[in-house]
């Protein structure tokens, strides 16, 4: 019988099994979860005969490297990194025929954060909730990848695509965050409102897959006090106590007390995924403030 499997050779800093994510639980705590470049994660899977839901590995600036104990299409998209078969380069963003037995190795990032690695027949992790995303928040899901550890594969879905090049945009020198204002917009001042339209931030070493952080200037407040607990959308920007925005990511909780002064729209996400720490930030407000007098205080 075919070993559809893989054995992890180097986890890398962070790597986690991710899909589309397990959206629609934010009542029961549950966060949306998935891989955080969602078109990168699409893409690899489309270049190995995936269909998008599909489970792949999501590295974090680091890569990894796993032996395959089955022959499979693979494919590394993302950020952009250096990717070998038996220490021979192979293609980055192609299929890549890899022999049973054989050690594929996606590197250090050269620019971007997230590299995303599909094989043939996905991830076949168990599903929690319809889905076999790591949660980092809840712990939902397979743990993040540890040297020695097996997961195993699915069949194969079909041929991969014919693809002699793929789009890829790459990281942005600048990450440019358009957002809706509100709902709590109104707990900060008008000076509050204009440092965050024209203010110089960057990405905080401290983000994650639960937030993108931010270091820069603060955003004043209008009103003392906290909320009491509300629920929190993915794209969330929420302003804790030090007056500095966290952009939620999939791995957000669902519900918070501090406010939210907008919501970036999820398909502004992606470019967040591949910001490195240090990458200047801007932040652009789009459409018009919610009416307040339908909101309760």
């Amino acid at each position: 019988m075919t070993d559809r499997a893989l054995s992890v050779v180097r986890a890398g800093a962070l790597t986690t099994v991710q899909d589309l994510g397990r959206p629609g639980h934010a009542h029961l705590g549950v966060p949306h979860s998935g891989a955080l470049d969602g078109p990168a994660h699409r893409l690899a899977n489309r270049l190995v005969g995936n269909p998008a839901s599909a489970a792949t590995l999501e590295t974090t600036l680091t890569g990894c490297t796993v032996r395959l104990r089955t022959a499979a299409t693979v494919a590394v998209t993302g950020a952009p990194c250096p990717v070998t078969v038996d220490g021979r380069p192979a293609p980055w963003g192609a299929p890549v025929h890899v022999p049973a037995g054989a050690v594929l190795e996606a590197g250090t990032a050269t620019h971007g954060l997230r590299a995303y690695l599909a094989i043939a027949g996905g991830i076949d992790a168990e599903p929690v909730l319809g889905s076999r995303a790591t949660d980092l928040l809840s712990g939902l899901g397979p743990d993040p990848l540890a040297d020695g550890a097996v997961l195993p594969l699915g069949s194969p879905y079909g041929p991969p695509a014919a693809a002699d090049a793929v789009p890829h945009a790459g990281p942005a020198a600048e990450l440019v965050l358009p957002f809706l204002p509100g709902p709590r917009d109104d707990w900060f001042t008008a000076a509050g409102l204009r440092t965050l339209a024209a203010g110089r931030f960057r990405v905080s070493a401290a983000s994650n897959r639960i937030g993108l952080r931010t270091e820069g200037p603060s955003l004043e407040r209008a009103r003392d006090g906290e909320l009491a607990s509300e629920g929190m959308p993915l794209g969330a920007l929420q302003v804790p106590p030090n007056g500095l925005p966290v952009l939620f990511l999939h791995d957000h909780p669902t519900t918070g007390g501090y406010p939210v002064v907008g919501v970036v729209p999820e398909r502004f996400l992606a470019a967040a995924a591949q910001a490195a720490p240090g990458t200047p930030v801007r932040f652009a407000r789009i459409g018009r403030r919610p009416e307040r007098a339908a909101r309760p205080r």
